[in-house]
């Protein structure tokens, strides 16, 4: 069984599992580049895990949350690869997947996964000690988040505003390796607030009112 993972909920991550065990992982580390990037990785990871994209099985797609425009690019691209192959797509909670592989490391309590959601935002959720998410993802401003040990891709201006506990990216290895421990998300993207870009009104005319005599 060959695996592919896609999340572009931060960085442009994929990876690659062969038979549940991770074979290649890809972190592209520029939030601003997510199309020009994401099908050279895509390509990359299947070249180091030495498959075909072709002989994908499944398809995972981390469906965020994260900012609009660089999440929808990782989730259009794995759709399109799953409905062009005729293959499953698993869709899960970016922040799970984080929360999932901290608790393989014994946490001793509750703790918030976080990422950066610009705008002086963080997007973010609570967890059981095992890695169990505890209500829905939120997004909110550091001083927001509950009084719980902090981990996760938080910007480093942020992180004395918090009980930051330690540094953890999503590893897309892990997630194309352990996909079938997550909750199964939906399918509409965990999009927190509205995105930068607005639909513009209708213009407003640049001539001059005419009076109508009566």
């Amino acid at each position: 069984m060959i695996t592919l993972a896609i999340d572009t909920s931060h960085h442009v991550t994929v990876g690659v599992a062969i038979d549940g065990a991770p074979a290649a992982r890809v972190v592209v580390e520029d939030q601003r580049a997510h199309v020009e990037q994401l099908q050279p990785s895509i390509e990359a990871a299947c070249a180091q895990a030495g498959v075909r994209l072709r002989d994908v099985d499944e398809f995972v797609v981390g469906m965020g949350p994260g900012p609009f425009t660089g999440l929808r690019v990782g989730i259009a691209t794995a759709a399109t690869l799953a409905e062009v192959a005729g293959k499953p797509l698993h869709r899960v909670c970016s922040l799970d997947v984080v929360a999932l592989g901290l608790a393989g490391r014994g946490m001793g309590g509750e703790f918030v996964v976080a990422s950066d959601a610009r705008r002086k935002e963080l997007n973010w959720a609570r967890y059981a000690a095992d890695g169990t998410r505890i209500g829905e993802p939120n997004v909110s401003a550091p001083t927001g988040l509950p009084a719980l040990p902090v981990r996760g891709a938080v910007p480093e201006v942020y992180r004395e505003l918090l009980d930051f506990a330690g540094e953890h990216a999503l590893d897309p290895g892990f997630l194309a390796a352990h996909h079938t421990r997550l909750p199964v998300a939906g399918e509409e993207p965990y999009y927190l607030r509205d995105p930068d870009a607005t639909v513009p009104g209708a213009p407003k005319s640049a001539l001059p009112r005419m009076r109508v005599r009566r």
